[in-house]
C-alpha cells in the first residue's frame, strides 16, 4: 500500500449481525484464532498493585 500499511483491524462484537455483514462484504474475514482478554475491576486493581 501506499502508506505502508498491510492491514487494518477492528474489534465486533460477536451479536452485532449487521455490522458483521458489512465488514464480511467489504472482504474483511474474522481472525478466530485471536481470543480477547480484559482485567477489570479488582483484578486489574490488584494487577496495577503488583508492579
Amino acid at each position: 500500500m501506499a502508506n505502508g500499511c498491510g492491514r487494518f483491524e477492528w474489534s465486533v462484537l460477536d451479536w452485532n449481525e449487521p455490522a458483521i455483514r458489512f465488514y464480511r462484504s467489504l472482504g474483511a474475514v474474522p481472525m478466530d484464532e485471536w481470543v480477547r482478554y480484559r482485567l477489570a475491576g479488582d483484578a486489574l486493581a490488584a494487577f496495577a498493585a503488583s508492579s
